[in-house]
């Protein structure tokens, strides 16, 4: 089209420069004098506008012959929809066949378990099974609504003010799912534009919820508080727009990816000293640290109400499921109308609430169970202290005590899959289960793979024993054949 349009315009021009070869040419036409160039203006203008208007000559489509579609079917190959099958893929895990406590039913053998987070053991406590019953006979299995929608039961603001009388806050709000809770409080208070500084360390659950805040994420070395003030202090020095803006710290108390707890007192002191909010997820101290298993803050000698937000999942320690959010009573209320995981979930069942409550009160009444608790941590930290191309990382009162190799191959995936090797032989050749810390492609946790052992009040010494002596005997072997 523009093509034709120079032409056009081009061969009207010389013919024009031809017929008007006066430098000051006119013609009359019915008796009144024009301008040359006047006209040679209008005729431009007509010609540009004729060819503006022209529809563009398109080839008559000839229709494909069904012999063709055919042929283009069968070339045809659509974009798969997942990434190739892999053999790790079509692993089989082990099938857990009982409660997950302290000795489980794995593929038809007894085990010992260190794979579930049954930190004081509560897995068929008599009790809280009683309370289930009592629960499930009053209100069957579920609201079969959201709490907003005909899904709140009493069982459920019992449990609140249950969790808030325990840690000494104004308010709780439940969760149905306790990995639901992190990722749904997060965003309910953070939102784009926001600033928001989270340790390189946190689980999925977190990093989840931080993508959904669509904030602008910082992180800091993992439990590092040296890059955590460095981190602060080039945020806020000099700009204006940082103090306009509402800035959070992310950190959990205890790391599910490290064992690691995080140093609260000079956590409180760097978000007060730079004016930042703390979201705080207990979902591995509820119940395990502290005197009275109250959490870090009492572990810490902090004051709770330093704590802006405090999240934890009740899957670990109250050996229940959904999760909770505590803090003042604005911060609660917030929740029940913007958060996602309370406005749009059903609610938790009323049986697991109730058996929430139970657990609670059992750990007030019965203290001597934390003192279980950490010897039994003690314990298996002395026996594995020593094993052959392994190393300790958590810290000696975490329930969660990780290893990692000692010298890595190079590659996270060939760790894996050695520490994997491990793991498959001292189920198959000892009855002990344990697992490895495995992430999905969404999972972008910057620690190393290692080996977690989820330590519970109900292990016995010689399941302590057992687990040490097989972990040393098997690595050994594992790392004999290797080299």
């Amino acid at each position: 089209m523009a093509s034709a349009v120079m032409n056009v315009t081009a061969t009207v021009l010389d013919w024009m420069s031809a017929a008007f070869d006066a430098p000051l040419a006119r013609a009359v036409v019915f008796g009144v004098h024009i301008d040359g160039h006047l006209v040679i203006e209008v005729l431009l203008i007509v010609v540009i506008l004729f060819q503006l208007t022209r529809k563009s000559y398109k080839p008559p489509k000839k229709p494909l012959t069904e012999k063709e579609i055919d042929e283009l079917c069968e070339e045809w190959v659509p974009e798969s929809l997942h990434p190739p099958i892999t053999e790790e893929m079509l692993a089989q895990p082990p099938t857990l066949e009982s409660a997950a406590g302290p000795h489980s039913i794995i593929d038809g053998k007894e085990v010992v378990n260190f794979a579930s987070a049954n930190y004081l053991g509560l897995v068929g406590n008599e009790k809280i099974i009683d309370s289930c019953i009592t629960s499930v006979e009053k209100y069957g299995v579920g609201s079969c609504g959201p709490r907003g929608f005909y899904g709140t039961i009493d069982a459920h603001l019992d449990c609140e003010t249950r969790i808030a009388k325990f840690l000494g806050t104004p308010d709780s709000v439940l969760y149905s799912y306790g990995i639901s809770t992190i990722f749904s409080v997060i965003p309910a208070f953070c939102k784009k534009g926001d600033i928001i500084v989270a340790d390189e360390g946190v689980h999925w659950g977190v990093q989840n919820g931080l993508y959904l805040s669509r904030s602008t994420v910082v992180y800091f070395k993992h439990n590092d508080m040296a890059s955590l003030e460095s981190t602060l202090n080039k945020i806020t020095r000099g700009n204006k727009r940082a103090e306009k803006i509402r800035r959070y710290i992310v950190v959990e108390a205890v790391y599910q990816n490290s064992g690691q707890i995080a140093p609260l007192d000079e956590i409180v002191r760097l978000k007060e000293k730079h004016r930042f909010r703390l979201v705080l997820d207990e979902s591995h101290s509820f119940g395990v640290l502290g005197k009275s298993g109250r959490g870090l803050a009492e572990y810490c000698g902090v004051p709770i109400e330093k704590i802006d937000i405090i999240t934890a999942g009740m899957g670990n320690a109250l050996a229940t499921d959904g999760g909770f959010c505590t803090g003042n009573v604005r911060v609660v209320d917030h929740q029940r109308l913007s958060s996602s995981g309370y406005v749009f979930s059903a609610s938790l069942p009323p049986y697991l609430a109730s058996a929430a409550i139970t657990a609670v009160e059992y750990l007030q009444e019965n203290p001597s169970v934390l003192e279980t608790l950490r010897s039994n941590i003690a314990l298996l930290q002395k026996g594995l202290a020593d094993v052959p191309g392994l190393t300790i990382t958590s810290h000696p009162l975490s329930p969660i005590v990780f290893l990692k190799l000692k010298k890595s191959t190079g590659s996270a995936k060939t760790d894996l899959q050695l520490l994997d090797t491990i793991a498959d032989r001292v189920l198959k050749e000892d009855s002990v289960f344990i697992v490895t810390l495995k992430k999905s492609t969404l999972d972008k946790c910057r620690l190393p793979v290692g080996i977690r052992l989820f330590v519970s009040a109900g292990h016995s010494e010689s399941d302590l024993l057992k687990a040490s002596e097989s972990l040393k005997r098997v690595a050994a072997s594992v790392l004999a054949e290797l080299l």
